[in-house]
């Protein structure tokens, strides 16, 4: 089943609350555009003035409105980037350069309106939390130097995220310098195709590109 028939079910008043909640989260699981949980704490703290989704049907529904709104606009901007591709490769370009993609790869939330700071602020908690409480790559995975800058870019990032959280949304011009050199350390690592580290470390990536975004969200607007 697709999103659309997830959305359904979500509108759905003849079902029971407990499969509309379920309906919402199978909706989310189709379009997450910050990742799973990410996404679903944004719904949830956005979802005001109850945020309940489980309890709530009309927090349900606010949910649903947000979500596909936002997936609205992206499958617009997927329709606009495959006509500029198909007028490009008419013109020799075969290949998109990875700026034309990166948005597509990285988190971030389409909309015809700045995102929430709230529900952003709610996202980064939620990674956050799942980032000091995950396991850490064990040390027969690297060097004993690599050891150290594992530890480094984990605290590095911790910090990064303990102070946008510390300040709702926002760092200061020293922390996004920071965020960033993290960013590149952890890219530095990791290894093409698969390699046992990689299992943290894009883990660590995407965390840390969901706080660039956050961060850089809220200075744009």
């Amino acid at each position: 089943m697709g999103f659309r028939t997830y959305a359904r079910r979500v509108r759905d008043e003849r079902l029971p609350i407990a499969r509309r909640y379920s309906a919402l989260r199978c909706a989310v699981g189709h379009y997450s555009p910050l990742g799973f949980h990410a996404t679903w704490a944004y719904l949830a703290a956005t979802a005001h003035p109850s945020p309940d989704l489980r309890r709530d049907p009309a927090a349900q529904l606010r949910a649903l409105e947000t979500l596909e709104e936002s997936r609205t606009v992206q499958l617009n901007e997927l329709a606009a980037f495959a006509v500029r591709r198909h007028t490009e490769k008419a013109a020799g370009r075969r290949t998109p350069q990875p700026t034309d993609t990166a948005h597509l790869r990285r988190p971030h939330w389409p909309g015809e309106t700045a995102p929430s700071r709230l529900g952003l602020v709610a996202a980064v908690a939620n990674r956050h939390s799942t980032f000091r409480h995950s396991a850490y790559p064990d040390e027969t995975l690297s060097s004993d130097a690599q050891a150290q800058q594992l530890a480094d870019l984990h605290a590095r990032l911790d910090a990064c995220a303990s102070a946008y959280l510390t300040h709702l949304g926002r760092l200061n011009g020293p922390a996004q310098d920071e965020l960033t050199d993290t960013i590149h350390g952890i890219t530095h690592l990791t290894r093409p195709g698969y390699a046992p580290l990689n299992t943290y470390l894009l883990s660590w990536l995407r965390f840390a590109n969901l706080l660039a975004y956050a961060t850089a969200a809220h200075l744009c607007h």
